[in-house]
């Protein structure tokens, strides 16, 4: 004969059912929570070289001399993220032409890439910014975008790179008159890589 459920046994089979409920559902929120990140996992972004600009080198041959034949040479701002910027007028030069060069070199620490996820490394983080960038993909290299933009007559062109490497990713901005787009293009790219290979 079947032993009819009290109801007491009814409430503490109910209880134990909800508790169990609650622990898986516990289990479960955790998992999708994610522990608490400790900011000591968290690797910050390295420091660069303080004379990252410098080791650049002479970019001179970008940018027209001034009437006093001196060179323009590149000037650096910031401290993590490093920002290397040179211009030469129109109004400075003996011939009717003008240049700017900057060039943006910021490394990436490690981040919580929010509730739930663990810090990701330097180089996730920085591959994960590039791929957000909406610029065209070289197509000749996966770890570069490029854009170009041709100014008043088709003689000025900006020439933009984005580049990443391991944990680091350089931005340059090159505008020039007069210039060809592919000589505007290809002198962005050769910064570029220089501002990477320094920057390791």
């Amino acid at each position: 004969m079947a032993k009819v459920p009290t109801v007491a046994s009814r409430l503490v089979r109910r209880t134990a059912i909800a508790a169990g409920i609650a622990l898986v559902a516990g289990l479960g929120l955790g998992f999708a929570a994610g522990k608490p990140v400790d900011p000591t996992d968290i690797l910050p972004a390295r420091q660069l070289p303080a004379d990252l600009c410098a080791r650049l080198g002479d970019v001179s041959s970008l940018l027209p001399k001034a009437s006093n034949g001196a060179a323009p040479k590149l000037v650096k701002t910031g401290s993590t993220a490093i920002r290397c910027s040179v211009k030469a007028d129109e109004a400075a030069q003996t011939t009717y032409s003008s240049a700017t060069l900057e060039v943006l070199i910021t490394p990436y620490g490690g981040k919580d890439a929010g509730a739930g996820n663990p810090p990701l490394k330097p180089d996730q983080v920085a591959r994960q910014t590039f791929d957000r960038r909406a610029m065209k993909p070289d197509p000749d290299r996966s770890t570069a975008k490029l854009e170009t933009r041709s100014g008043a007559g088709g003689e000025s062109w900006t020439a933009t790179v984005v580049e990443v490497h391991a944990d680091v990713i350089v931005q340059v901005d090159y505008t020039a008159q007069p210039i060809a787009q592919a000589a505007a293009k290809s002198a962005a790219l050769v910064i570029a890589d220089r501002a990477i290979w320094e920057s390791q």
